[in-house]
């Protein structure tokens, strides 16, 4: 797993939701209820944009048709069948930094 500094956040204090780049990948980086989360920035069922959406209960809602997805897991709301990709967070020396797996480490990990 590669990790990603994401030198742009400086405050975790405040909840926010944010649109930031780790590597290639476009992340929606959420501080809620004083936890840091990435998941993927968009929605898989229209494409809206998840870093203009809004939380509530742990679940990030597109702010298109308010399909919601567990900011833990990335599992759709019931019903939905669908998902969003999580990815890590850490914090060192008051930095952020997101991991990110490569194709073949998620190949190898399917196959455990």
């Amino acid at each position: 797993m590669r990790w990603y500094k994401i030198p742009e956040i400086q405050n975790f204090d405040k909840p926010f939701i944010k649109r930031i780049k780790a590597g290639n990948k476009t992340i929606c980086l959420v501080n809620y209820e004083g936890e840091l989360f990435a998941v993927s920035a968009r929605c898989p069922h229209a494409g809206g944009d998840l870093s203009i959406g809004w939380c509530n209960n742990a679940k990030l809602i597109c702010p298109f048709h308010r399909y919601s997805y567990d900011l833990r897991t990335g599992k759709g709301s019931e019903g939905q069948n669908d998902y969003i990709n999580t990815y890590p967070v850490e914090i060192r020396d008051n930095t952020v930094y997101i991991g990110i797996q490569s194709f073949w480490e998620k190949i190898k990990e399917a196959f455990k």
